[in-house]
């Protein structure tokens, strides 16, 4: 990779919001580890050049007196120029261990790559010691290969970890949001959405039950759920969470788009049924009426997106005891009472005539109504009741 290159490539991550001294300092980093492992140094620096996309290699060397001599550095604790410090590993030997603390020491081997004589040190700095450091550029012609690898490599990683970046930071606020994809691919769990700048995961648990998913078809979907790693974004979708209703509620309605009539809860058996209770503090605005529309148009655009699904719209209201009356819908001439605010523990008396009706197919109804309200409802029939010995009808 050339300069014109790397200038290309730093130019087109910043284009995907990187900022270039991050990239320098990554790439510095990199280019270090690169040269330490091909030269076997492990005291080297690079040095960018910023105005040419170029890079230098330095490093760096210990002042010995020669290569030969021995001679104390100083007349502290610094071992003789030639000699090195024994380690810890050779001081657990038994014949060593005794030895006195100016015996610790073993023969020194002058290493050009790490050492440089004082009279050579001097031609370079005539103030330097014995003991002290030097910094020498090394000629990293040889070493093009390594930076060029090592450079596209940093950058490929760049260009993914800014597209995971942009990805977190968009999808990550769309979470909870509904978005409009194509189905790309499918396999035995799962259908592939293409949602512009990445893929969506769509679990077949997470379809509508009974709904066919057509391949090249444009779908809605919910997405549930955003996790970002160091492999990629993984976007969840999904058309079965209650939260699907929400949002196509505030598609197709704009009364609910604009917050003049607003949702208080949904309660959700995909495929079968869902009720989802609304409201609006302008007193002059029907809720329910808002979202059915004229001549039934708004209901009917979200009801095909559904499929055979049914919908209740419930009337929310503050109080309790007319809420659980509403939500049990169709059921009609209920008597509510609530036995325990705090564990909201509610038994419902209802006639002959409406105990289906309030207990729904399959107990569909009570059960979407007990999510809806958040609370225990229990239905008996005034019989049940005095059969029961329960107090509550006087």
């Amino acid at each position: 990779m050339n300069s014109k290159e790397f200038a290309k490539a730093l130019d087109l991550l910043e284009e995907r919001g990187m900022d270039k001294e991050y990239i320098y300092e990554a790439m510095v980093l990199a280019l270090t580890s690169a040269y330490k492992k091909n030269t076997g140094l492990s005291n080297v620096r690079v040095e960018l050049d910023k105005d040419n996309n170029e890079f230098k290699l330095f490093s760096f060397k210990t002042v010995v007196l020669d290569k030969n001599h021995k001679e104390s550095l100083e007349e502290d604790n610094i071992p003789m120029a030639d000699e090195e410090v024994l380690t810890e590993e050779d001081l657990e030997n038994e014949e060593l261990e005794d030895l006195p603390e100016e015996f610790r020491y073993r023969p020194f081997v002058f290493n050009e790559k790490i050492h440089i004589t004082l009279e050579d040190a001097r031609k370079k700095d005539p103030e330097i010691n014995v003991g002290e450091t030097i910094e020498e550029e090394v000629d990293a012609s040889k070493f093009g290969r390594v930076a060029a690898a090592t450079a596209k490599q940093v950058i490929i990683q760049k260009v993914r970890e800014a597209e995971r970046n942009n990805i977190a930071q968009e999808f990550g606020e769309k979470q909870d949001e509904m978005m409009s994809g194509l189905v790309e691919m499918e396999d035995e769990n799962n259908y592939y959405i293409n949602l512009g700048k990445t893929q969506g995961l769509l679990p077949k648990t997470e379809i509508i039950p009974g709904e066919e998913i057509k391949m090249g078809s444009n779908i809605k979907v919910y997405i549930s759920k955003v996790d970002i790693n160091s492999k990629g974004a993984l976007i969840l979708l999904s058309r079965k969470h209650y939260g699907f209703i929400k949002r196509l509620f505030e598609l197709e309605i704009p009364e609910i788009s604009d917050g003049t009539v607003l949702v208080y809860s949904v309660a959700r058996e995909a495929g079968n049924r869902t009720k989802i209770a609304v409201y609006s503090e302008v007193s002059n605005v029907d809720p329910i009426g808002a979202c059915i529309g004229e001549r039934g148009t708004r209901i009917a655009n979200i009801l095909k997106e559904l499929g055979h699904e049914k919908i209740d719209i419930v009337k929310y209201s503050n109080d309790p005891v007319e809420f659980i009356q509403n939500a049990l819908s169709p059921a009609k001439d209920l008597r509510v009472f609530v036995l325990d605010e705090k564990t909201k523990e509610t038994m419902v008396v209802v006639n002959d005539e409406n105990l289906s009706l309030a207990i729904g197919k399959k107990g569909i109804n009570v059960k979407l109504a007990s999510r809806l309200t958040r609370y225990n409802l229990e239905i008996k029939t005034i019989e049940q009741v005095r059969e029961a010995g329960i107090n509550i009808l006087e």
